[in-house]
């Protein structure tokens, strides 16, 4: 009996150091850097805990689920979905019907000035990239206008905007984490951040040269995209870091490690991460901070190692944020000139809104298969 019991204790000991091994020494994608987080101030001045969101209804979208981005164009919502569809329903829920499928996962799009779609999807072909869908009113017909950008893959097109003189800016979210090859763009954006990377991109495509630029480098995953009101300067949610940049459209290959009078920092040291970013009326850019800001992301932002060890954990236990429901908007200078949330409520992880002449349409990666609206009456507008 006695020599069962050791028998079952060595056993032990032996998962045990064959965890902690793996635990200290397993390879991990993204080796992390070491960055200082800034102290946070919390829910406190402009983010003062408010309900603002309370009185929120639905629009119900079926089956379809994740509406990551919304588009209003000729009294129709677009929405890019959890399955691949761009969809198209009226405000008020009476139509809906399947625009195109890419087949990956569209995540930002824009209308170029033809009515062609032009989608950010960070999965579709070989490793993703930037598309432009035509004859969307019939049978769409999709082409790859770029997957690279100086010579290097384009592994997590994020957000995109198009400009009136026909350029188009898009954010490459990360260089290091390939989304095609994990195959969940929210596991590959949760990876990214927790490691830190800062190798996001800005990137230009001009259609008629069909060239692509690098504006910026090294942000850490590089996500929402908005132009300013004079089109000459790009508003860019830097999530892992819980920021928001003004950049000049003629930048060149900067880095966001070294000062530049091209790029300034507009919002800092946000009370959770931002994600999509849109051009509202009055001179607003509506953001969705999808998460409240964790506590170990803060806490390790100096323990590279302790990073290291919380990579090789399980998806399923990587630690993010609680779900919460926070959406603000700031003018072009970064003031805060709308804070709502809703602490109570369950629809959560609100990545945007899309702001009408009456009404805000708020966008979510929360499985929920609705699109959450409210009256801008409501809530002061």
């Amino acid at each position: 009996m006695k020599l069962k019991k050791k028998g079952y204790l060595l056993i032990v000991l032996s998962a045990f150091c064959l965890l902690t091994l793996y635990s200290l020494l397993w390879p991990v994608p993204i080796h992390p850097p070491y960055w200082d987080a800034p102290q946070t101030e919390g829910y406190t001045g402009p983010h003062k805990v408010n309900s603002r969101l309370e009185g929120m209804e639905f629009i119900e979208l079926d089956h379809f689920k994740q509406p990551e981005h919304i588009v209003y164009r000729d009294n129709w919502l677009y929405a890019a979905m959890e399955d691949g569809e761009i969809i198209r329903v009226r405000p008020d829920g009476s139509e809906s019907e399947v625009v195109v499928n890419t087949g990956g996962r569209p995540l930002g799009f824009d209308f170029d000035s033809e009515g062609a779609l032009i989608i950010a999807d960070p999965l579709y072909g070989e490793h993703g990239g930037l598309l432009r869908v035509t004859n969307i009113g019939g049978g769409p017909e999709i082409e790859l206008l770029t997957n690279s950008a100086d010579g290097y893959p384009t592994h997590f097109a994020d957000a995109v905007v198009v400009a009136k003189n026909g350029l188009i800016y898009f954010s490459d979210a990360s260089f290091l984490v390939k989304a095609k090859e994990i195959g969940d763009v929210g596991k590959a954006g949760e990876l990214d951040i927790l490691a830190n990377s800062s190798t996001g991109r800005v990137l230009e495509y001009n259609p008629t040269t069909q060239q692509t630029r690098v504006l910026m480098n090294d942000l850490s995953f590089a996500n929402g995209i908005a132009l300013s009101e004079d089109e000459q300067h790009l508003l860019i949610n830097e999530t892992g870091k819980y920021r928001v940049w003004k950049l000049d459209v003629t930048a060149e290959n900067i880095s966001a490690f070294e000062q530049d009078i091209s790029a300034q920092i507009v919002v800092d040291n946000l009370p959770g991460l931002p994600d999509n970013i849109m051009q509202g009326e009055d001179g607003r850019y509506w953001i969705g901070l999808i998460y409240p800001r964790n506590d170990f992301l803060d806490y390790s932002a100096n323990k590279p190692w302790l990073r290291s060890i919380a990579m090789r954990l399980p998806a399923f236990m990587l630690p993010k944020g609680n779900g919460y429901s926070h959406l603000i908007a700031i003018n072009e200078s970064g003031d805060i000139v709308a804070d709502l949330q809703d602490p109570n409520g369950s629809y959560t992880e609100i990545t945007g809104a899309t702001e009408t002449d009456d009404k805000l349409f708020f966008h979510h990666l929360n499985n929920t298969n609705t699109i959450g609206w409210i009256n801008k009456g409501d809530i002061g507008f």
